[in-house]
């Protein structure tokens, strides 16, 4: 058994920022990935983190950006920690030695992003996210922190009390890939998931395949309620051939969205009469869908998104990046001609259950970047806002697990903040079938710590074995069932009929996965093993996915609902959250804070 005072699952933004924060507390801390840290998701990031960095702008005026771009589902202490926070986490980097791009002067550049009322986006190219990952790791080897990479983490270990908020998280069971053995690894303080988003559940994503909801679906299991996952953000600028992601900077540098008509329909049709392209993200995604349905998109596709105006030099400077993926996946030469474009699945709002420093409602247990939802980003994340987040909670979950003396959270969590109990429709079944509810936590609510991890361990070794010695179908049938019934019921548009049909879709995935087999016996980097079981992550949250989005009965941010053409503030100005509940999910909810530290944030409409 390994043993740590902090482990933190996953080593992209997040958990690299998390693992610097708990060593500087004098934490003994390691990170166990799946992947080389650099290798991360976050590295896919292109366009920029935001920070009030800038004289005229200020934490306020982010803090009220994000709230307004949250369709204010934002909770307001998580919003005016992260915004205050953020300008010293990018300073920071900058001294770390992040290649920020630069003016003549030699100040950072910003750039604006769609929904901000000032340019505060400060960027690196359009490789933002590649830098950032490599300024990180650079000082997670500095420091000497432990890396366990390529380690696929299959488990929390946690005690079994009746009470969710009883028990208490004592480390992780993990997977070496290379080797094929399983071995525990205590947390004398703390675990941190940090396993970025659920990209996977959709099959047009701008997501890694690596992005397989893992740490929501550990956490889920283990007792922590999953909060707002019906919010879904959908990029309106991806490749349609793979879901590659042209980044929102090249609208931030002025980027236009043309239909098959050459209008700029932004405008033209009333999208955004004010912002244009640099409405919010939720607002673009509909409105190229829109001009698709209505019969005004490109070979019924798509839009083009054109930047030739821009100028050569421009684009080489800022964006060209942008011109190698249009022309490696599209053949299309941004210099000379529009880029093709479509909204793909991008990013979770949602996620687990959390307060403003990563901890859930589970004892040592925490979650910290696209995994967390604290809740920052509410109904719809604003473009620029990931980044910042992944240092901001990232470093404070960190340093909670570390033990340093942090100001007490607002935020509730756990079935104790429950407001108001909901419902699941009794014609649709949801949750466990089979033998697919096994028991996430010690048998007998064990307080040892190394009983309780030695447990977990016992029951991987049980589930790896029986995978590898049944015979079966490929789970890979499985995944691609969950994957068409999400991208066709559970999109940018929804109705009622679609998202039933997508939970009924969802169940006969679930009988079938009781059936999967691993064809490859070995133990050396068995891909076949370790896809099977995020296919099992997935199913967990794509049913988590679709009954958010079948109980919200209104149209919120990244949520729109046929038959609810409107926000409705006083049946659903309240979060979402289920929990596993033993297999038998159960729905509640609590209401949103939008009470600040010198002001109170009243809904009003989003315009743009």
């Amino acid at each position: 058994m390994y043993e740590h005072d902090v482990l933190v699952v996953g080593a992209g933004g997040a958990g690299l920022r998390a693992a610097i924060a708990a060593h500087e507390e004098g934490a003994d801390v390691a990170l166990v990935s799946k992947l080389h840290p650099v290798r991360s998701h976050t590295g896919a990031a292109e366009g920029g983190i935001n920070a009030a960095l800038h004289p005229e702008d200020s934490w306020e005026l982010h803090a009220y950006d994000t709230i307004k771009g949250s369709d204010y589902l934002g909770d307001a202490p998580a919003v005016e920690t992260f915004a205050q926070d953020a300008r010293d986490e990018v300073i920071q980097l900058e001294h770390w030695g992040m290649p920020f791009s630069r003016e003549e002067d030699g100040r950072v550049s910003q750039r604006p992003f769609g929904g901000l009322s000032h340019p505060r986006t400060t960027y690196a190219g359009a490789e933002t996210g590649h830098h950032l990952l490599h300024t990180m790791y650079e000082q997670v080897v500095k420091r000497g922190i432990e890396v366990y990479e390529e380690w696929y983490v299959l488990d929390v270990a946690v005690t079994d009390h009746d009470d969710v908020e009883d028990r208490s998280c004592h480390g992780i069971v993990a997977y070496d890939i290379a080797s094929g053995e399983i071995e525990g690894f205590r947390a004398h303080d703390g675990v941190i998931l940090a396993t970025g988003g659920p990209g996977q559940v959709y099959d047009h994503t701008t997501n890694a395949v690596a992005n397989t909801g893992d740490g929501y679906a550990m956490a889920y299991r283990a007792g922590v309620p999953m909060e707002d996952m019906e919010f879904v953000q959908f990029h309106p600028t991806t490749l349609p051939s793979t879901g590659v992601l042209i980044s929102e900077g090249v609208r931030g540098e002025g980027g236009i969205l043309y239909n098959d008509e050459e209008e700029r329909f932004m405008f033209e049709y009333g999208y955004a009469n004010n912002e244009g392209e640099l409405a919010s993200r939720d607002v673009v995604s509909r409105a190229e869908l829109t001009e698709v349905n209505e019969g005004r998109g490109i070979e019924d596709e798509y839009v083009h998104l054109d930047m030739r105006h821009l100028g050569e030099e421009r684009i080489l400077d800022r964006l060209e990046n942008i011109l190698h993926l249009a022309e490696d996946f599209e053949g299309v030469d941004g210099l000379d001609e529009p880029m093709p474009v479509k909204p793909g699945q991008h990013y979770q709002m949602g996620g687990v259950e959390c307060d403003e420093n990563g901890h859930t409602c589970i004892d040592g247990l925490y979650a910290a970047g696209e995994t967390a939802c604290v809740s920052l980003h509410g109904a719809n994340r604003l473009g620029g806002n990931a980044l910042p987040e992944l240092l901001v909670y990232g470093a404070r979950a960190g340093r909670h697990a570390a033990g340093a003396d942090m100001k007490a959270a607002e935020v509730a969590t756990g079935p104790s903040a429950r407001s108001e109990d909901g419902g699941i429709d009794d014609s649709i079944s949801v949750g466990a079938v089979g033998g697919s509810s096994e028991p996430t936590a010690a048998d007998g609510a064990a307080v040892e710590a190394e009983t309780v991890v030695d447990a977990a361990v016992q029951r991987q070794e049980r589930r790896v074995e029986e995978l590898l010695e049944a015979e079966g179908i490929n789970h890979a049938h499985v995944r691609d069932d969950i994957q068409e019934t999400m991208t066709e019921n559970v999109n940018v548009f929804r109705r009622e009929e679609n998202l039933k049909e997508a939970l009924e879709d969802i169940h006969e995935a679930r009988q079938r996965y009781q059936h999967v087999a691993v064809s490859d016996p070995s133990r050396t980097y068995n891909t076949d093993l370790i896809h099977t079981i995020e296919t099992r992550n997935i199913l967990d949250v794509a049913e988590a996915i679709t009954v958010g989005a079948l109980a919200r009965e209104e149209f919120r941010g990244a949520h729109w609902r046929e038959q609810y053409q409107f926000r409705d503030d006083e049946n659903w100005l309240k979060h979402t959250l289920l929990a596993w509940n033993e297999g038998s999910p159960e729905l509640y909810y609590k209401p949103v804070i939008l009470e600040g530290e010198d002001k109170a944030y009243e809904p009003k409409e989003r315009s743009y």
